[in-house]
């Protein structure tokens, strides 16, 4: 993807930035060969960008165009609105504080130069607010009222970076111009290009490295340029056609930030923020299925106030789980009645309402993905040795069961039928849907978004065709969106 860099004046720009094609902002707006172009990157540095200013135009008629803008309207808009500032504040305040420690003054400004800083002591806090408020410059003042608080945050032009910096400036431009260039040309060329947010320290990915890989490969082969990045690339979501998210998802945490950010900006995302606030929420998950009349193990909502109904419907032994629990993490068996009031206080400690379910043993769940409303691939998850979860918390100690991967058409069509039916009361996405059978019938335990996809696990028995499907599915959606 090639990157112009527009400006109000070119005559009077004041940095020279290395390889940067600078295009004046009346050029770009009015010159049919930009908005005939395909695949531009456009680093909107014009000195206002104001409502109806030509700084606004230039965004407003890049993401029209189908371009990538830095800014996005989405961001100018943002910068707009008091309480967005103030969710800001909030989610760094500890790096805020962290960061401007040893400040004397009253107040204090932060220049943030394409999401880094001149002064290193403050480049991570810099990161952390270009993740929220992409733009090229920014200026943030902070004032210190028993605690240093975001006064206001403003993209300004380049005109007033201070003339120490200015070389700085120049430097960090050219990384974001140059970043991500090919040294290699692509098999098929790119069409579309996509991020894929993942974790690399996890010791529990949702993909592994070699799957990752099966994956950029299968987007390259159909014209996606696929690039891994981490939560420290928030900021450069917007770049992207479409975000896939390989990273274990929850509500209050990057993975829904950067989704959010990424359905605003009317890319195609994969968890989508609804599938994120569904799936992460067992609470909801419960409701859904009683309405929809999907099968289930017996089971219970309760607070403080009705937990007599555990004993009363399901029994003990009983399973209690807590609304965003995951990877069998935040479920725990309850063996009797005492137990489970010896322990009320400390379940309803982190939330209003919990789970409980029929304690079901069995030697293996089912695992149904599912994609678009279609099964994409069938796997069995056989419990930990001598465990009743797949996966075994001994303190820092973690085993986890076996597996294997079947055809789908060798699966109970009873199965495929009700993980299928489970997946479309979320959405039309990527899910994988936990089901045991209980007495020859099919139960749904949950319905899980962004499910484990590992080389020689989930791929088995379609091999890298599993991957080509997942950004099959991606493409077309990508090729609808671009129609529209």
């Amino acid at each position: 993807m090639n990157t112009i860099v527009v400006v109000s004046n070119p005559k009077r720009w004041p940095l020279k930035i290395p390889g940067a094609e600078i295009v004046a902002a009346r050029d770009y707006l009015a010159d049919p060969k930009f908005g005939a172009a395909a695949n531009l990157k456009v680093c909107n540095l014009c000195r206002s960008y104001g409502y109806q200013t030509a700084g606004y135009y230039v965004s407003l008629l890049a993401e029209a165009r189908g371009h990538k803008p830095l800014p996005t309207v989405t961001t100018l808009r943002d910068l707009q609105l008091a309480p967005i500032h103030r969710l800001a504040e909030s989610s760094l305040d500890g790096l805020i504080n962290k960061s401007l420690k040893g400040v004397k003054a009253a107040d204090f400004e932060l220049w943030i130069y394409f999401g880094s800083s001149y002064y290193e002591k403050h480049r991570q806090l810099a990161r952390a607010l270009f993740n929220v408020f992409p733009a090229p410059l920014l200026r943030v003042t902070f004032v210190n009222e028993s605690g240093w608080t975001i006064d206001s945050v403003r993209i300004v032009p380049a005109g007033e970076v201070p003339d120490n910096e200015t070389a700085y400036v120049a430097e960090q431009a050219e990384r974001y111009i140059t970043r991500g260039v090919r040294t290699s040309k692509p098999k098929t060329p790119s069409r579309f290009d996509m991020a894929i947010l993942h974790k690399p320290d996890d010791p529990m990915p949702c993909s592994d490295q070699k799957a990752l890989k099966k994956f950029i490969a299968a987007g390259e082969s159909m014209g996606i340029r696929a690039e891994l990045i981490t939560k420290d690339d928030a900021g450069r979501v917007a770049e992207y056609d479409a975000l896939f998210i390989r990273d274990t998802t929850a509500v209050d945490h990057y993975t829904y930030r950067m989704a959010r950010r990424a359905a605003a900006e009317g890319m195609v995302v994969i968890d989508d923020p609804v599938s994120i606030v569904r799936c992460t929420n067992k609470v909801y998950q419960a409701e859904m299925m009683i309405r929809h009349k999907i099968p289930t193990p017996k089971t219970v909502i309760f607070g403080e106030d009705t937990a007599g109904l555990v004993a009363e419907r399901i029994g003990f032994p009983a399973v209690i789980k807590q609304p965003d629990s995951s990877f069998s993490a935040g479920v725990i068996k309850i063996d009797t009645e005492e137990e489970f009031y010896r322990r009320l206080d400390e379940l309803l400690d982190t939330s209003e309402l919990l789970i409980a379910q029929e304690f079901v043993p069995t030697e293996f769940d089912w695992r149904i993905g599912v994609l678009g409303g279609q099964p994409l691939y069938a796997s069995k998850y056989f419990m930990a040795r001598k465990h009743w979860q797949i996966v075994n918390r001994q303190g820092s100690r973690v085993s986890s069961g076996g597996f294997e991967t079947v055809p789908v058409s060798q699966v109970p069509a009873a199965v495929v039928k009700v993980g299928v039916r489970a997946a479309k009361q979320i959405g039309d996405g990527l899910y994988g849907v936990d089901i045991k059978v209980i007495d020859g019938k099919p139960r749904v335990i949950e319905i899980n978004d962004n499910p484990n996809i590992d080389a020689g696990v989930e791929d088995r028995i379609l091999g890298d065709a599993l991957y080509e499907r997942i950004m099959a599915h991606f493409l077309v959606r990508l090729e609808q969106r671009r129609r529209s």
